[in-house]
């Protein structure tokens, strides 16, 4: 590295949505001369892009924090900078209880983060930047997406307008802020002429995406159902998958859309957090059982082969047991395709975290170990079906284990939540898309052959 060099080693921790704002930071300092380093241990600078949604996730980012604060002893290290949602919701008890740290730069300035590093090569002092996360990414917004070339992630909006009561997201990340149409589908012919096959929808919530534009302006056309039909008819994208689809919002007319698009992909990420209806009215969540049973049925009535991913929360303030066993019949009866299962844990300034009747640890644990046991056989079930089918598989790289075995994605499997393809037979370049036929079943994997390419 020489005298003048400037680099930087990245870290993002948390949901998609954080790293589509690393690639915003990546792009910005890439255009400013940085030299982006796969090894910490070579970087003058690290970002670390901390999330601070739930306990594991923020105690992860402070181990990551003390991780990399120790390259500075005899190495190159002379920026350590703590970025993020950790940042913007903790700042001054972040900055006191983090001496290791050099900046600190929340999620209403991460977009400043050339022009920060800059005022500090040039003397400046200060330590901490915070403001009101309204930052909204425009068309000339540069970025760098870290993700294999096939796939990226396409960020339609910022902050949320629900008010879950165990939620901290609006109190890290602010209202909603939607994107316009035409800026989002210039980034995804851009993201496509890159190199994309794949483009994954994020928001905090897809199916709010436009709210707030058309209360600024009831004749702005924005709206879930306007938005899909202009990526699926100009992105190009062969697969178009959208994340966070919440039951309220999934009109006739949005199931219908991705029935006859061939490029969206049938693939219903439903965050439903639990079925009962007492329940779901202390987590604010403004729907009953029986309105999300009348959504799950319309979306499989019209999409029979649809994919449908869900999750839940168990151990929630004032969940009996009752209760409980009302969700793992739920679960046995609508047998989803994929299930994710959190533990409640307490979020500082949510309306449930101040819930006298909180469950004990025990009986998370307890309901959290039933629920995913359950799923699992009904995963292991599903996943027997696909044994002797031929399905589209989008190669992404070689396993873990060993570079024999090709992997890859059937457009039912969303990356790093759900299970892979594991390829054992046949030759092809990552970034492909193969025809494969399924000869063996796991609990959330599937082992193939390559029919055709």
């Amino acid at each position: 590295m020489s005298k003048n060099e400037k680099s930087v080693h990245f870290i993002s921790l948390g949901c998609p949505k954080n790293l589509v704002d690393t690639e915003m930071m990546l792009g910005s300092l890439n255009q400013d001369g940085y030299k982006i380093k796969e090894d910490a241990a070579d970087a003058e600078t690290i970002i670390i892009n901390t999330c601070g949604f739930i306990e594991e996730a923020k105690q992860e980012s402070i181990d990551k924090i003390l991780e990399m604060a120790k390259l500075k002893d005899g190495g190159k290290l002379k920026n350590l900078v703590v970025a993020g949602c950790l940042t913007q919701r903790y700042k001054k008890d972040l900055v006191a209880g983090l001496p290791e740290a050099d900046l600190f730069v929340g999620s209403g300035e991460f977009q400043n983060i050339s022009k920060i590093l800059k005022d500090r090569s040039g003397g400046s002092k200060k330590k901490t930047y915070f403001n009101l996360p309204t930052y909204l990414q425009e068309e000339t917004t540069p970025r760098m997406n870290s993700q294999q070339p096939h796939r990226a992630y396409l960020k339609i909006s910022e902050g949320c307008k629900k008010r879950c009561a165990f939620c901290a997201i609006p109190l890290i990340r602010g209202n909603l802020q939607s994107r316009k149409i035409s800026a989002i589908v210039s980034e995804a012919k851009l993201l496509v002429a890159g190199g994309a096959k794949e483009l994954i929808i994020i928001s905090h919530d897809f199916t709010d995406f436009g709210w707030d534009l058309k209360k600024q302006n009831p004749q702005a056309k924005e709206s879930p159902y306007e938005l899909l039909k202009a990526l699926a008819d100009e992105s190009g994208a062969e697969w178009i998958r959208v994340l966070y689809l919440y039951p309220d919002g999934i009109t006739p007319e949005v199931i219908e859309l991705i029935k006859t698009r061939k490029n969206l992909v049938k693939y219903f990420d439903m965050p439903l957090q639990h079925i009962n209806t007492a329940v779901l009215k202390r987590m604010n969540r403004r729907m009953t059982k029986e309105e999300i049973v009348d959504v799950l049925e319309k979306v499989r009535k019209e999409i029979p082969e649809a994919v449908i991913r869900t999750q839940f929360i168990v151990g929630y303030p004032g969940e009996t047991k009752e209760q409980f066993d009302e969700l793992l019949e739920f679960v046995e009866e609508q047998k989803f395709d994929r299930v994710g299962c959190f533990k409640y844990s307490i979020e500082e300034g949510t309306k449930a975290g101040a819930m006298a009747d909180q469950i004990d640890e025990e009986i998370k644990d307890f309901r959290f170990k039933k629920l995913m046991a359950l799923q699992k056989k009904i995963s292991r079930k599903k996943h027997k079906t696909y044994i002797g089918k031929v399905m589209p598989v989008l190669v992404e790289g070689y396993s873990e284990e060993t570079e024999l075995l090709l992997r890859g994605r059937m457009s039912q499997q969303a990356p790093e939540i759900d299970g892979q393809v594991f390829i054992n037979d046949g030759v092809a370049k990552i970034g492909s898309m193969v025809n494969v036929e399924i000869t063996h079943s796991h609990d959330y994997d599937l082992v193939g052959r390559i029919i055709s390419t």
